[in-house]
């Protein structure tokens, strides 16, 4: 397998090797893909969640994409406060 960063990308994982977090790029990388699929998990199961408070709860005048707008603006916000 070959992968491909950018430039941004390539610093970040220089930037973990240098803390001494790290032994090699791979492990850098092994670590962000477990990272991710926590993340994408956690997605799906908000986004379960709140269709099942949909469909439970009361109904809307909202647009369908309104409200993905807005949940999408939420999860955005709370992913830049956790960096």
């Amino acid at each position: 397998m070959n992968v491909s960063f950018t430039e941004k990308q390539a610093k970040y994982i220089e930037s973990q090797l240098e803390s001494g977090d790290f032994k090699n790029a791979s492990e850098v990388v092994r670590d962000a893909i477990r990272l991710h699929q926590i993340y994408r998990q956690k997605i799906i199961d908000d986004l379960r969640s709140e269709i099942s408070k949909a469909w439970d709860g009361p109904t809307t005048s909202i647009k369908p994409s309104e409200i993905a707008r807005r949940k999408f603006k939420e999860i955005k916000a709370k992913s830049s406060n956790a960096i």
